[in-house]
């Protein structure tokens, strides 16, 4: 009933165009101040991080920066101001709730949960909860990892996930937490932990970038069905919203978002020139013909 429910609200809101005297909530807040504030992440990489010019760049950076084109257009601005701010696992959903990010460029799982504190904008990838080990430890189904000191990221639908595995399945798992993604996987290179369960994208980021690739694997065996990263967005804000989703969906729906995602996953990246060497897989492709902000697994064919 959600879903048609915000339908139907996006529906109203898209008949009805807005006057600048009518503007609310977040639109009006960016057009008061000529400013929109983008929440980043500072090592998601190829998602959103910080490159060897201290910028922020990535997949999840060029998506927003299409969106605050359709939002500059939207206000007849002729000049928006982007300020960034870094967020965290942990603090991205409450600086979206306080107002101090508008919309949060990153790698963050949507899922009915989050949909009851945020809104996402339509999926941008789609990614499966797996995890990384050393070669030599022979680890690849979530069993394997009984009695292992495993590690993930506080505040992640990842360590969640993990928890509930190892009550579930008795695993007597000692469930470790890192702040960040790179603080994990330096707790499996320096073999604190014997694994870190996080997206498998951005595992395969990590290994990419480390100092000898070869050493690691990333399991088989998941902890989720691919699930959905969206922008999120505050929740009930209605008219930002169609305007976000039309952006994305426009982007979506144009051959240039796979010349976006190829040039995140396909190509060399900076700072060091890494070359995931992901295809964007079938599932995503779909996804796009129809763009959507579903939280469930099964609505993307997982």
């Amino acid at each position: 009933m959600r879903y048609l429910t915000t339908a139907a609200m996006l529906a109203a809101a898209l008949a009805m165009p807005a006057r600048a005297d009518e503007l609310s909530g977040t639109l009006k807040k960016i057009k008061d101040t000529g400013a929109i504030t983008l929440g980043i992440r500072d090592s998601a990489v190829p998602f959103s991080y910080i490159d060897d010019k201290q910028k922020i760049v990535g997949y999840a950076v060029d998506i927003c920066m299409k969106i605050v084109d359709e939002i500059k257009s939207e206000l007849k601005l002729d000049k928006l101001e982007v300020n960034e701010s870094i967020v965290t696992s942990s603090t991205r959903i409450p600086l979206m709730a306080n107002g101090t990010v508008d919309l949060e460029c990153g790698s963050t799982t949507n899922n009915a949960d989050r949909q009851k504190q945020v809104w996402f904008t339509n999926t941008h990838f789609l990614t499966a909860s797996r995890f990384v080990s050393k070669k030599a430890l022979k680890l690849d189904q979530v069993d394997d990892l009984k009695g292992k000191a495993v590690v993930s990221v506080a505040g992640t639908t990842n360590i969640n996930q993990l928890t509930k595995a190892n009550l579930a399945r008795s695993l007597g798992i000692t469930v470790m937490s890192a702040k960040d993604v790179p603080e994990a996987f330096l707790m499996v290179e320096t073999d604190r932990a014997a694994a870190f369960v996080m997206d498998d994208i951005q595992l395969a980021a990590m290994i990419a970038s480390s100092k000898d690739p070869s050493l690691y694997a990333i399991s088989n065996g998941a902890f989720s069905d691919p699930e959905p990263y969206g922008i999120m967005l505050r929740k009930d804000d209605v008219p930002f919203k169609t305007v976000v989703d039309r952006a994305t969906s426009k982007l979506y729906q144009s051959p240039e978002i796979q010349k976006i995602y190829d040039k995140w996953f396909m190509e060399p990246v900076p700072p060091r020139g890494l070359n995931f060497h992901v295809p964007m897989p079938a599932s995503l492709k779909k996804s796009f013909e129809n763009p959507s902000d579903n939280p469930d697994p099964a609505s993307y064919g997982g």
